[in-house]
């Protein structure tokens, strides 16, 4: 079956139609920068030029930066606007696609990427997989089952939101080698062990492509892996929610 998976971020938009029996993209991802402030009938005007760019006429999935429930926006994100909190973003974007919608959190995305034709396809246990990028996002499975919205990026680690101190962009801008950068996100992991105990936990986003760079340096019980789907998670993940 064919669904056109859209991965909406706090810089870009981007989509592809795809085969969701293979999770085979049928094309090259189509790409437009996130409007500026990211309020929603501008960021649902962009999904619907996703759409159109594909002449799109069946379901879509939409991968969302934050948490919801039944396409309803639960709260806040950092890099969009605060209009969006208690909004059924499914409704936008079905409005402005002309499409049925459904949306989905964008790790928990990225995380049934995984799942089914990545790193964890196969995998019983508890299995974590954290996005590293502007934000440190999280999707939980047991036995393949996700639990959804966990936004364990956000757990509050020796004073301070997790995120704020091992996301990936803190490397960058605080000019951190990968062995100091390592360190912080390896106590964000061991904390994330301690209440989980995963048996699997998969790294993606941006700097999880950076692996063989500080995977070396963290001390964590659980198998930890690279993601295989790399930049085309969300968008086959959002593609797998809106068959459902």
């Amino acid at each position: 079956m064919q669904i056109l998976g859209i991965d909406v971020g706090g810089t870009g938009i981007k989509g592809a139609p795809v085969e969701t029996d293979t999770g085979e993209l049928i094309t090259e991802p189509y790409h437009i920068p996130t409007p500026d402030e990211g309020r929603p009938r501008a960021v649902a005007k962009t999904v619907g030029e996703v759409a159109r760019h594909f002449d799109w006429h069946g379901p879509i999935g939409v991968g969302f930066p934050t948490t919801l429930r039944d396409n309803i926006v639960l709260m806040g994100c950092t890099n969009l606007h605060p209009s969006w909190v208690g909004m059924d973003a499914g409704a936008l974007f079905s409005g402005a696609a002309g499409c049925p919608v459904r949306v989905i959190n964008d790790a928990d995305a990225a995380g049934l990427a995984e799942m089914t034709f990545g790193a964890g396809k196969g995998r019983m246990g508890v299995v974590l997989l954290v996005t590293i990028g502007t934000g440190l996002g999280t999707a939980l499975f047991t036995d393949g089952h996700l639990l959804p919205n966990t936004d364990l990026g956000t757990i509050e680690i020796d004073g301070m939101m997790a995120e704020v101190r091992a996301a990936g962009v803190v490397r960058e801008r605080e000019g951190l080698s990968w062995k100091q950068w390592a360190k912080r996100f390896d106590r964000y992991l061991n904390t994330m062990e301690r209440l989980f105990w995963p048996d699997l936990i998969i790294l993606g986003g941006g700097v999880g492509q950076g692996f063989e760079h500080f995977h070396k340096y963290l001390t964590v019980q659980a198998e930890v892996v690279p993601a295989r789907l790399r930049n085309q998670a969300g968008i086959v993940g959002a593609a797998l929610a809106g068959r459902r």
